[in-house]
């Protein structure tokens, strides 16, 4: 019910037509998926009102306005770069004149629009297949499903089929006990609530960055410092607020796998995303640092539309000494969060989701520019760890063995003396006759 009034007050509120369209259909969805709690049996009460939700508030809209055309600029910006990455190597504008011409992504987020340079717009069909919040979304619940589904498990004996069976038998039954998702019904129950399925519908555009930060966190879980670099390098070569993710992963698999490990990773992820963006940067160095980093945060030759009434755009609005006053804000809300990696660091990938989301939040609320829209990532790294079981890394142990693990058995667990019993003193009663008179012989002389 809370998300159903979630969704009916955008067609009130809001002022964009995708936005409208999206609440209309998924208030319904809603509504109808919690009417499917009460009606279901209770075995399949859950998967049903989830898949309900899913069907009124992901694909209705999702077809509605990918057919009918209708998004945010965001999906003309990302489609606009991938042509222009393809015809001239570059996805920016060397002489911006609107603000909808700017490109406030890294050269990564292009790629996403490619399929429309390549499709082309000939034909309804091609149009479809071309938009960039299907692409976006593909790569979203690709990292999602990878992120959350175990990992596939050796070749055995047939013998041990049946323990697996039993293995997962026990673990439906925690997980119904402790409330946990099993993988495939978390994401669907992740994406048909309303942080992930309004993005998913009308935009798209950070989807694929909070996907691949949720996939980073689960490698460094799963003690993959390699893998999760790779993840960091792609999530950091779409948007730069995915940087901060790096320093968060490192700072787990150094608490929980060690320090070599989180070199690795933050070497892969550094060596990753510069080899994605490097490129473009050469190319066209100076549009990069003005569409990219400036105007995004209100220092562009354009004022940027993202204004919505948070804490560091109310600051940046009293003028150039606002705007400092924000940044400087900024840098202290970094400087804590650094110094707490440094000090407390996570142990498990729920406890790095947790810090990341905080980080992620106070830099997007203290920015000179933001919007809400903004604080989805962090409500998405907060919520996947409590629907799903995250793998968790293994910690190490707290106190060294005392002694090498190659001395013989018979060394590692020396017997004990046994102790003996204490025997009472035997008692000697008194007696109150005196005692005999033993007259002393004096030798003679």
């Amino acid at each position: 019910m809370l998300a159903a009034g979630w969704a009916g007050a955008f067609p009130l509120v809001s002022g964009l037509g995708p936005h409208r369209s999206w609440g209309l259909c998924a208030a319904a969805g809603y509504l109808t998926a919690a009417v499917a709690v009460l009606v279901l049996p209770r075995r399949w009460a859950r998967a049903g009102s989830v898949a309900v939700a899913l069907l009124g508030a992901v694909l209705v809209p999702l077809f509605v306005l990918v057919v009918g055309g209708q998004g945010q600029s965001e999906v003309a910006v990302i489609e606009r770069s991938g042509e222009l990455l393809l015809r001239h190597g570059t996805p920016y504008l060397a002489e911006p004149r609107t603000v909808a011409e700017y490109t406030p992504y890294l050269p990564g987020m292009a790629l996403f629009g490619l399929p429309r340079a390549l499709f082309g717009a000939d034909g309804r069909l091609a149009e479809v297949a071309g938009d960039a919040r299907l692409w976006c979304a593909a790569a979203f619940l690709a990292c999602l499903a990878a992120a959350v589904l175990p990992t596939r498990q050796r070749r055995g004996r047939p013998g041990r089929l049946g323990r697996r069976r039993r293995l997962g038998r026990t673990a439906a039954v925690t997980a119904a006990r402790t409330g946990v998702l099993p993988g495939a019904l978390a994401v669907a129950a992740l994406v048909a609530s309303p942080v992930a399925a309004l993005p998913l519908c009308v935009s798209g555009v950070d989807l694929p960055l909070t996907g691949l930060c949720v996939l980073a966190l689960a490698l460094a879980g799963r003690a993959r410092p390699v893998a999760a670099g790779w993840a960091l390098a792609l999530a950091c070569a779409l948007k730069w607020t995915a940087w901060p993710a790096v320093a968060v992963v490192a700072a787990l698999l150094a608490a929980t796998t060690g320090r070599r490990a989180a070199l690795r990773a933050a070497v892969t992820a550094v060596a990753g995303t510069a080899a994605l963006v490097l490129p473009s940067t050469l190319r066209s160095p100076g549009p990069l640092l003005r569409q990219v980093f400036a105007f995004p945060t209100g220092r562009g030759d354009l004022p940027t539309p993202a204004s919505s009434p948070l804490p560091g755009r109310l600051l940046a609005d009293l003028g150039p000494a606002g705007w400092y006053a924000a940044l400087a804000l900024l840098l202290l809300a970094g400087a804590a969060v650094a110094r707490s990696l440094v000090r407390r660091p996570p142990l498990d990938t729920r406890a790095a989701a947790d810090r990341l989301a905080l980080g992620l939040a106070l830099a997007f609320l203290l920015a000179p520019a933001g919007r809400f829209g903004y604080l989805a990532l962090p409500a998405l790294l907060v919520l996947l760890p409590r629907l799903a079981d995250l793998p968790r890394a293994p910690r190490p142990p707290l106190l060294p063995p005392l002694l090498p693990p190659r001395l013989p058995p018979f060394l590692l667990r020396l017997p004990r003396r046994p102790r003996l019993p204490r025997l009472p003193r035997p008692h000697t009663p008194r007696s109150n006759s005196p005692r005999p008179h033993t007259p002393q012989v004096v030798p003679a002389p």
